[in-house]
């Protein structure tokens, strides 16, 4: 199944490491570093125009993972990914 991140980008749900709230997990150092080297490296993709409110973690293709920043909720992704999953 696919987990949509809005706007017409769609993930494999087995693909996907974590969703986290960009207010609540900004705050630490180590997050940032984390979102500031994959953003050098190019590995962050922007959702959309909106301000963004959660990021995705995207394993695939055998290296890093992406970053996938999305205007939509964690809660409101979650809900989407449970949806979908038949597992």
């Amino acid at each position: 199944m696919y987990l949509h991140l809005g706007q017409s980008v769609m993930v494999p749900v087995r693909d996907v490491i974590g969703i986290f709230d960009l207010d609540n997990t900004t705050w630490s150092f180590r997050t940032r570093r984390f979102l500031e080297k994959a953003e050098r490296e190019g590995r962050v993709i922007s959702v959309g125009e909106d301000l963004p409110r959660s990021f995705v973690l995207v394993q695939g293709g055998g290296g890093p993972p992406a970053v996938y920043i999305t205007p939509l909720s964690p809660a409101a992704l979650s809900a989407r990914a449970a949806r979908n999953s038949f597992e």
